[in-house]
């Protein structure tokens, strides 16, 4: 029978479970359900018998490299902190989900405990167009300097626009990673992970070590979902991480908007789909997101979108229609200004009248022009 040295209490039983099996794994999650973090190790040490009455052996292999004492000493090589549910820091915001994650390691200095009251995730597309990325980064800064954290995945495209432009503003961003938080990827954006950590933080439910996988990325996805306010999607394919982070958002009740592309642009087809669907809500610069994330009742309201103001809005309609027959260069008798505009004498004379008292129109020789 193995021996498990440093797995004392159900904390370091999370930190345990977290290096043998993988995020959302079936067996793991049905044992731990079924006879805690601690008895559920304990079935995996003896090779006992899960709740489906198979042997569990799944996690043989990685039990003979288990090292809780090990895994502290990267900790603290690293100078990152790890987080299990009931810790002061713990993001709560997880909890919502289905299969919340184990333990999170974090490398930064934001704590992270209310990241739900007053963030964005915006994700999107790797394979972004300059476009996106501009649209990206607008969002981003502009949220930020509204007092919003910028979640998102630290990938190329959308996700690395964000974070850069949250740096930008000097606001707090969080990048959570599918691999442990000493693994950058892309390797690429290595000084970018580290600006990171800087100045927010770095989150992974893998610990120190881990190596992103495909299954790692889709795990990831909820918790980018879970631990923001609300998820702004910019460019996405109809299949992609973005939509499964978008999916993911939905599943949690937590609110969600897309912004559009050219309805011709592949990469915008997920966004599209989207909102056509009504999972979405479109949004084409931070205030609106500010206004769909923010409190009610507040600052955070969005202001109203108008077009460009004319001098004939303050019009009224008999003296609007008398002021559409006018033209600048050209001077109207009354009488030809009265068959145009379909009106009596005296309304046009009194139209006239108004026109002329607001410097809008003026009686010349020949006729009346607009001013």
């Amino acid at each position: 029978m193995r021996t498990l040295p440093g797995v004392t209490d159900e904390r370091t039983a999370r930190l345990a479970w977290a290096r043998l099996a993988e995020p959302l794994d079936s067996v793991a999650t049905a044992l731990i359900d079924s006879f805690g973090f601690l008895g559920a190790l304990d079935i995996v040490r003896r090779g006992g018998v899960g709740p489906s009455g198979k042997v569990v052996d799944r996690f043989t292999a990685r039990l003979d490299t288990l090292s809780i004492e090990r895994d502290a000493e990267i900790l603290d090589r690293l100078g990152a902190r790890v987080l299990v549910p009931g810790e002061p820091e713990w993001p709560t915001a997880l909890d919502d989900l289905e299969v919340p994650p184990w333990a999170l390691w974090v490398r930064g200095p934001l704590e992270v405990t209310d990241l739900a009251d007053r963030s964005v995730a915006i994700v999107g597309a790797r394979a972004s167009t300059a476009y996106g990325n501009h649209v990206s980064a607008e969002i981003a800064a502009g949220t930020a300097a509204r007092g919003f954290t910028v979640v998102s995945g630290a990938a190329f495209g959308i996700d690395a626009a964000a974070h850069r432009a949250a740096l930008a503003v000097e606001a707090s961003t969080v990048a959570v990673l599918a691999g442990g938080v000493d693994r950058p990827y892309p390797s690429a954006h290595s000084e970018l992970l580290r600006e990171i950590a800087r100045a927010g933080a770095v989150i992974s439910e893998v610990p120190p070590g881990s190596a992103p996988t495909r299954s790692r990325f889709l795990a990831r996805n909820r918790l980018i979902a879970a631990l923001a306010t609300g998820t702004v999607v910019i460019e996405a394919g109809l299949r992609s991480g973005a939509r499964h982070t978008l999916n993911a958002a939905v599943r949690l009740g937590r609110p969600v908007a897309a912004v559009p592309g050219p309805v011709t642009s592949m990469v915008s087809a997920g966004c599209h789909q989207a909102i056509r669907e009504q999972l979405a809500v479109l949004v084409t610069d931070a205030a609106e997101v500010i206004d769909l994330l923010g409190q009610i009742g507040t600052e955070d309201l969005a202001p109203a979108k108008r077009g460009p103001t004319r001098v004939e809005d303050d019009l009224d309609p008999v003296t609007r229609q008398v002021w559409g027959t006018l033209a600048p260069f050209r001077s109207k008798s009354v009488e030809e200004v009265t068959v145009q505009a379909g009106l009596s004498a005296g309304e046009v004379l009194g139209a006239l009248g108004e026109l002329q008292g607001r410097g809008l129109a003026e009686l010349r020789l020949d006729g009346w022009g607009r001013a």
